[in-house]
């Protein structure tokens, strides 16, 4: 992975450049940024640099034998820690290195759903167990072998439990030329007694047009589609990668559909409805709740009178005012929030049935009873 290859990110990838220039390499390194933001891909570019054997001005130059081994994620002295669905107590990492290169190089923007879609997940919990923490123990007290740092790249340390805290000697005194490159997502779940030890790199959220012009450029995207795609994700450019397979039209004819059944008050289609959504499957009934959360909330900016910000396909829009016409920016935030809950729970597998009866009997209390939610109440 070369910097060049890394969407945005302009002002981090110099940061890291000067870090190697000033001769300024700290041995450990957190890269804190949210999904999406090119965390992983920039740690491993940053990687491949200090490894280079005849690094350029603004880049690894790519075609020396360690970049080679780089781009296959081969090299010797390139070694990966991350959370896995353990089999056996005694499972580590390099027993799911295969899947592992395949799921990065097929995806640098990886995130865990896509990471599990790799592995016979099932229902197990991910996690970086002992066995881990003492198989990077054991391959970090070694020397370099080819290149001039032995790097070791740990994605989601928020995934090391108590058992972390055996890596702490060798992270505050490793081998000499020997680096830690922690990816993170969220601060507050990494064990302190690591944090502590690390110097913070912070990988901020992609850009709007950083997303926009990825699309249509590298993924020959049409410029609405890719607009709408971006404005969508949030900056999350995993997020509008998935986006890209789904077919948005069928997400939006289903949603208003329940939308006014739920407004009409539709006993026994609503129920039909239910049936069918349930039987979507996991990842659908969240693709089907994140398109329903991103349509309020253009409901709500047309409401609040921004609808010049409303960025979706002329169609979508005319719908969206429409819908605006028989609810108000209250019913819209109420909506907003049973459609949060209901992808937090479907997230925890929450028995689907259940859930979409819920939510459909709330969004008929807002929409067809006008009760509003306050707190756990509602009232007229």
């Amino acid at each position: 992975m070369q910097f060049k290859q890394i969407v945005g990110q302009q002002g981090v990838k110099q940061r890291l450049l000067n870090t190697v220039r000033e001769n300024r390499v700290s041995h450990a390194q957190l890269f804190l940024g949210p999904e999406g933001s090119g965390s992983l891909a920039l740690a491993l570019a940053y990687a491949q640099y200090l490894s280079c054997e005849d690094k350029q001005a603004d880049d690894s130059c790519g075609v020396c034998a360690s970049c080679r081994k780089y781009e296959k994620l081969v090299h010797p002295d390139l070694h990966f820690s991350y959370p896995f669905f353990a089999k056996h107590k005694d499972d580590t990492a390099l027993s799911f290195i295969e899947e592992w290169r395949e799921a990065l190089l097929t995806h640098p923007y990886l995130s865990l759903d896509i990471w599990r879609s790799y592995l016979e997940a099932d229902n197990k919990q991910a996690n970086i167990n002992i066995a881990e923490c003492h198989q990077i123990i054991k391959k970090l007290s070694l020397k370099p072998f080819e290149s001039e740092y032995k790097i070791l790249i740990l994605w989601l340390p928020e995934y090391l439990d108590k058992e972390g805290n055996t890596l702490l000697k060798i992270i505050e005194e490793p081998q000499p030329n020997t680096l830690f490159l922690l990816v993170a997502q969220n601060q507050d779940q990494i064990l302190n007694t690591i944090l502590s030890r690390t110097q913070l790199v912070k990988i901020p959220t992609l850009g709007y047009e950083d997303v926009k012009n990825y699309l249509i450029q590298q993924k020959g995207q049409p410029v609405q589609t890719a607009e709408e795609a971006a404005y969508l994700s949030c900056g999350n450019l995993t997020e509008a990668l998935a986006m890209l397979q789904q077919d948005t039209k069928s997400h939006h004819e289903a949603f208003l559909n329940w939308l006014r059944k739920c407004y009409s008050n539709k006993g026994l289609e609503i129920m039909a409805f239910v049936e069918q959504v349930a039987k979507a499957g996991r990842e659908n009934q969240k693709n089907f709740l994140h398109y329903g959360i991103s349509y309020i909330r253009e409901c709500c900016l047309i409401l609040s009178g921004a609808a010049e910000l409303v960025h979706l396909p002329a169609v979508e829009k005319e719908t969206a005012q429409k819908m605006a016409a028989v609810m108000t920016l209250d019913m819209g935030e109420g909506i907003s929030a049973e459609l949060e809950k209901a992808y937090y729970h479907v997230e925890r597998n929450a028995n689907p049935k259940i859930l979409f009866l819920d939510v459909s009997l709330q969004i008929i209390k807002i929409l067809h009873y006008k009760m509003l939610p306050q707190g756990t109440q509602y009232m007229n």
